[in-house]
């Protein structure tokens, strides 16, 4: 059996090593003429650095990563919610790692190219289409610089997981529409700075209206003066975007006006954000759950099967989790139109819920519950606004959604 991998991000290039590791050749084939680090900072939930792991990359990953050590929840006055630690610290066998995107996609593209060879990793190949029959599947590609018409590539399943405007999910779905705007606009970018709170805190503070903020560090010791590279995402509720580019720079005078005053004993957010490197802006989006992922010999993966807006910390690592599900499918069946079959009904309606649940209740709902239950106004006891349990049972309500509860984890086999 052999398969073609349409796009070549974190999951197409995370199938393309577990499908090596069950002995299922493949060839990758990007759209981008090279393969460079896009965006900035994510991070990898337990669940997906256990898939990671028994890759034998967790080593390569804590040499780039930051292993967050805890979840804190701030108002936009600077007074604490809620903490929690995270990954090891909170009793897992794997860590938390907060990276960033270059890094992770660094990592597993070295691993691929040493593995599996890099002959079979394709640049600058943008898929038009997908056909197939009884045999096979075949992707038509054109040259992403020329404009033309490239070598069809067969094989006995084509897995497309090229993004959140994936051509392939369009050609299966060709009325479904544009990404679904969630009515918050995000700026992000990245600041070198001297690590605050615990040196490996991921920082969620205040609520969309005026602003919101997720900070965390994703890079140790960038310079001489031990600062970290610390990523950060202001969120903003406004009826202005433009359609999601992870490369449109954006501009700090349009948004730092809502945090000119969170001026914290652990953070000076205005002065951090005028720091920043550099600034991007794109649109909270994301698609409402398909019927079908699967058709023959065709399926979808990541971003092009299930994009999800980015408030649980989960999309990577579902992609991440998909390529091991569907690698052990193919692998442990003989018909590929049956495996896909298989995989689609394993993931499709797991990954819709967690859709669905990052939408309106993921670990940032502490934040919406204190800002309502509050007027957005300063609090004397957190006890007297939300009690401990309640603020538990948001966050752990999430990570039985998204799979990554620490009392099931372990034992979990798909």
């Amino acid at each position: 059996m052999g398969v073609v991998i349409v796009g070549g991000g974190s999951g197409g290039l995370t199938l393309a090593l577990t499908l090596h590791r069950v002995g299922i050749p493949s060839r990758v084939y990007e759209a981008a003429p090279e393969i460079k680090a896009v965006g900035v900072g994510i991070n990898i939930l337990p669940h997906a650095t256990k898939e990671l792991a028994e890759l034998g990359l967790e080593e390569a990953l804590a040499k780039v990563a930051v292993s967050t050590r805890e979840a804190v929840f701030y108002n936009r006055f600077g007074q604490l919610i809620f903490k929690e630690p995270l990954g090891r610290h909170a009793g897992y066998p794997w860590p938390q790692f907060s990276i960033h995107r270059g890094d992770l996609h660094r990592v597993l593209l070295d691993a691929v190219r040493a593995r599996i060879g890099a002959e079979r990793v394709f640049t600058g190949w943008r898929c038009t289409r997908v056909e197939q029959d009884g045999e096979g599947a075949t992707a038509h590609f054109r040259g992403a610089l020329s404009g033309e018409d490239l070598p069809p590539q067969r094989a006995d399943v084509v897995v497309a997981c090229d993004g959140i405007h994936s051509v392939v999910r369009k050609q299966l779905h060709p009325g479904e529409g544009d990404p679904i705007y969630s009515g918050v606009n995000m700026w992000r970018g990245v600041t070198r700075w001297r690590p605050f709170l615990s040196g490996a805190s991921m920082v969620r503070a205040g609520w969309f209206t005026p602003g919101k903020m997720v900070i965390y560090a994703i890079r140790e010791n960038v310079d001489a003066e031990g600062r970290q590279l610390v990523n950060w995402v202001a969120e903003i509720a406004t009826p202005r975007h433009e359609a999601r580019d992870w490369s449109r720079p954006g501009r700090l005078a349009d948004f730092i006006h809502a945090y000119e005053d969170w001026h914290f004993d652990w953070l000076d957010v205005p002065a951090f954000l005028r720091a920043a490197d550099a600034v991007l802006e794109f649109p909270m989006v994301d698609q409402d759950p398909l019927p079908f992922w699967s058709r023959g010999r065709v399926t979808l993966l990541g971003d092009a099967a299930h994009p999800m807006v980015p408030r649980g910390s989960n999309g990577a690592g579902q992609a991440i989790i998909d390529a091991r599900v569907l690698a052990d499918l193919l692998a442990g069946r003989r018909d590929p139109v049956e495996a896909l079959a298989a995989y689609e009904r394993a993931r499709l309606e797991a990954t819709a819920n967690i859709v669905r649940t990052s939408r309106k209740n993921p670990p940032d709902a502490i934040l919406r519950e204190v800002y309502q239950r509050t007027g957005d106004r300063p609090f004397r006891r957190v006890e007297d606004v939300i009690s401990e349990d309640e603020l538990r049972g948001i966050s752990d309500g999430y990570k039985r959604v998204a799979g990554y509860d620490r009392g099931a984890l372990p034992g979990r086999s798909g």
